[in-house]
C-alpha cells in the first residue's frame, strides 16, 4: 500500500509563504495498492485538489470515504478535476446519517454553492456508511466511531492484507474526562483501529500549552497523538491535521522535539 499526503492541514486552508512546506490545504489522503493509481481517498479536503495531478491525465476511478462533514474535510469536492469529468466514477461513502446526497447537499447546495452533489459530472454514488468492517476498491477497511466534536465521525483502520493504516484526523479525548496525562484516556475504538498499524496519521492541532484554552474545540494534542502511538505499539506516527497558524518552523521544531514525523503535502509513504 502507498499513502500520498495531499492536505494535511486543520479547519481552514493556510496560504502564505510560512506555510510551503507543509502545506495549507486541508485534509486529504490517497491510498493506492502497490504499483496502481490511487483508487481511495480518505476526505475530501482542499487537499483532493492534488490528487488529479497523480493520475497521469486520466479520470478518477475509485471512492471517496468522509470521515465526518466538517467543511475542511468536503470543500475539495467540487473543485476535484479528476471526479468532476464525464468518464470518472466516483462512490462517495460518509458516516450514515440519513440520505447521504441530501445530508452533503446541506453545505453543496444555493445559496452556499452553485450546484448540488448531483451536479457533479460523472458516474457519482453516494452512500451512508455503517461502523464495523467492509471492503472498498480492494482495501478492508474497519470504520468506528471516535469523540470529535459536532457531528458523527468515523477513524478509520485500513489493509490491503500485507500492511495497515490508521487514520484519525479529527479525535477529542477530553470528551472522556481527563486521564493520567491530563489530555483525556484513551478511546477504546481509537484503540482497536491503531492497535499495531504500520503507519498511524493522527489528529495533532494543538500543543499542551494551547489545550488549556482550546479543550472545547474537538481536537487532540501532539503529546496525546505520541501517547497513542506507544500505546497502541504502532509503527510509525505521522502527526496530521496541523492547526492552520502553525508554521513551518514551528511544525519543524515540534516534530524535532518529539522524534516523529509531521505530514507534509506530497509526502509518500510506501507501507510495503
Amino acid at each position: 500500500m502507498r499513502a500520498v499526503i495531499c492536505g494535511a492541514r486543520g479547519s481552514t486552508p493556510a496560504p502564505g509563504a510560512d506555510f510551503v512546506r507543509y502545506g495549507g490545504h486541508t485534509s486529504c489522503v490517497a491510498l493506492a495498492h502497490n504499483g496502481e493509481l490511487p483508487s481511495l481517498v480518505i476526505d475530501a479536503g482542499t487537499g483532493i485538489r492534488r490528487l488529479s495531478g497523480l493520475l497521469e491525465g486520466g479520470p478518477y476511478q475509485g471512492a471517496v470515504v468522509l470521515s465526518h462533514l466538517h467543511w475542511d474535510h468536503t470543500q475539495g469536492l467540487p473543485f476535484f478535476q479528476a471526479g468532476d469529468r464525464t468518464d470518472s466514477r466516483v462512490r462517495l461513502l460518509m458516516p450514515e446519517q440519513g440520505d447521504a446526497a441530501e445530508v452533503l447537499s446541506r453545505a453543496l447546495s444555493p445559496p452556499h454553492f452553485p450546484i448540488h452533489p448531483d451536479g457533479l459530472r460523472g458516474a457519482w454514488t453516494f452512500d451512508g456508511l455503517e461502523p464495523g468492517e467492509h471492503v472498498i476498491e480492494g482495501f478492508t477497511v474497519l470504520a468506528l466511531d471516535i469523540p470529535h466534536k459536532g457531528g458523527r465521525t468515523f477513524g478509520f483502520r485500513v489493509s490491503d492484507g500485507r500492511s495497515t493504516l490508521a487514520y484519525l484526523s479529527d479525535h477529542w479525548p477530553i470528551a472522556l474526562g481527563p486521564g493520567p496525562d491530563g489530555f483525556g484516556v484513551y478511546h477504546g475504538a481509537a484503540l482497536r483501529l491503531t492497535a499495531g498499524v504500520d503507519l498511524l496519521l493522527h489528529d495533532s492541532q494543538y500543543t499542551a500549552e494551547e489545550f488549556v484554552v482550546r479543550a472545547d474545540f474537538g481536537h487532540s494534542t501532539i503529546d496525546y497523538a505520541v501517547g497513542l502511538g506507544h500505546e497502541a505499539r504502532v509503527g510509525r506516527l505521522v502527526l496530521f491535521h496541523h492547526d492552520p497558524a502553525r508554521t513551518d518552523d514551528e511544525l519543524d521544531a515540534i516534530a524535532a522535539r518529539w522524534s516523529v514525523d509531521a505530514a507534509a503535502e506530497g509526502m509518500v509513504i510506501d507501507l510495503s
